[in-house]
């Protein structure tokens, strides 16, 4: 009896020293937003809506078959820019490389520090035949209806184009100089690469040694409902981008006739190797951005979310399960398998005498080719298919204890002072990636508030966005220009 009752008392105190370690976590944890500060500026609305909507009806579309692209577009959007913003080609240097990508640099009153970068892109993805008449309004028009202007771009982002150079053009005619340089840089085949533009503006840039404290370009943007347990809209600034690599599985051999078939044939070893591929799936791990979002967002959550996460320590598998539940929120932590082509056979009576599949892998940061291709091999565990992959690793994680990554939070802040900031791990892919090898830091946030059908629209059909928005991303990005001249480190 007596030894019962001191279990009982063990097992009590135990339960007592884990709810009071789990609810100090729990209570103690503190926000990490910044208080918002009053956005100072007046802009210049009916210009800055006329720009985009002008800027839309350029059709600078970028195909993989790079003979089809309309140069002489990309030549009339760039002298439709020198017009629109004459202060800023007044009073910045202008450098194009590769006849289309642009250069503007602003400079400070101390080139001695390490400047800063702002990026975009104007070239924009095509529509796709036959669906023009799905769109509300042509998708070249920028038509400005209702508080909305449409057409392709307007999300995709002829939207940072536009709204960095209506920053900079505003802040030029207020007489205003940065502390340091700051370079504007817009590539024009971001959509198939960047190789020309993106990739080329850094050639050159390395050549002459020039390096960035931070570079910020497209990406993640302000989306409701995003986080479960958060009510406010949560904005997510990309630390890091996924890799894209191409994985294909082949096997040769065993054909024949139909009517003879052996018990495993080529597209059975393939369509098998590809279910244990999904079936087993890449080990997910809450780790570096997606759990630093988390670590963001769970002072905002509501009591129970807020407990899991301030002990993740204890309740990681579950939390690893829950985001495992949702294509999205799985994505975050793990490199994921997509097949999406796959080729075998010609005729109905004959067996292919060759099968192969192509997988698309978004690797995660810290997962390299050769690794994931041990692990495909490993997981399929047939030695007559052969694996070959090929693509790029994850870029960089930035830093988010910087100065940098704080003045996009703080900018962000100042102008959607609901919206909670958070790093995260974007798995598209941009131009940042590009930036990687001459900047301390490259970030990737579109600084506007988007729904999930917004998402959709960037390269779908009526892609379009509000005029409140649009002069959001513009007071955003004169904000982060300001809020990088409060630091001094070079």
């Amino acid at each position: 009896m007596k030894k019962s009752r001191l279990f009982l008392v063990i097992i009590a105190s135990l339960l007592l020293v884990f709810t009071m370690v789990t609810m100090f976590n729990t209570l103690t944890l503190k926000s990490l937003q910044p208080t918002p500060k009053h956005f100072n500026g007046t802009l210049k609305e009916d210009h800055a809506i006329n720009t985009l909507s002008k800027a839309i009806q350029f059709k600078t579309i970028s195909y993989q078959d790079r003979s089809k692209m309309d140069l002489k577009e990309f030549d009339r959007f760039i002298s439709f820019l020198e017009q629109s913003f004459p202060v800023v080609h007044e009073e910045l240097e202008l450098e194009m490389v590769n006849g289309h990508a642009l250069v503007y640099k602003w400079k400070g009153s101390d080139s001695s520090r390490l400047p800063i970068g702002l990026t975009s892109h104007y070239d924009v993805v095509p529509v796709l035949e036959g669906t023009e008449k799905n769109w509300e309004h042509p998708p070249f028009s920028g038509t400005v209806k209702d508080g909305v202007i449409w057409g392709r771009g307007t999300l995709d982002d002829k939207i940072g184009v536009i709204g960095i150079l209506e920053a900079a053009e505003h802040l030029l005619k207020e007489g205003y100089q940065p502390g340091r340089d700051i370079y504007l840089m817009f590539g024009h085949d971001e959509e198939i690469g960047g190789d020309e533009g993106a990739a080329s503006i850094v050639n050159t840039l390395n050549e002459r040694g020039i390096k960035f404290d931070f570079v910020l370009d497209e990406g993640g943007a302000i989306v409701e409902n995003m986080v479960p347990g958060v009510d406010q809209p949560v904005g997510v600034v990309g630390i890091s981008e996924k890799g894209s690599a191409t994985a294909e599985l082949t096997i040769e051999g065993s054909g024949g006739h139909s009517s003879q078939p052996k018990s495993s044939t080529n597209i059975g070893r393939i369509s098998a190797a590809i279910a244990k591929l999904e079936k087993t799936q890449f080990p997910a791990d809450l780790q570096g951005p997606g759990e630093d979002l988390f670590e963001f967002v769970a002072p905002e959550m509501s009591f129970g979310m807020k407990y899991v996460f301030a002990n993740k320590f204890i309740f990681e598998p579950v939390i690893e399960k829950i985001l495992l539940g949702q294509p999205a929120s799985a994505a975050l932590i793990r490199t994921t398998i997509a097949p999406t082509i796959f080729h075998a056979g010609e005729q109905y009576n004959a067996l292919p005498e060759k099968a192969s599949v192509i997988i698309n892998l978004r690797l995660m940061p810290g997962d390299s080719l050769e690794e994931v291709k041990d692990y495909i091999e490993k997981t399929i565990d047939d030695n007559e298919i052969k694996v070959t992959i090929e693509g790029s690793e994850a870029s960089g994680v930035s830093s988010i204890d910087s100065w940098h990554f704080k003045t996009i939070q703080q900018s962000a802040r100042n102008v959607y002072d609901e919206a909670i900031i958070a790093p995260y791990l974007m798995f598209a892919g941009s131009d940042a990636k590009h930036y990687d090898s001459i900047s301390e830091n490259t970030y990737r946030f579109l600084p506007v508030q988007l729904t999930s059908e917004d998402l959709n629209r960037m390269h779908g059909t009526n892609e379009h966005i509000s005029i409140e928005n649009y002069l959001n991303a513009i007071s955003f990005y004169m904000e982060v220009i300001r809020e990088s001249n409060q630091y001094s480190e070079s």
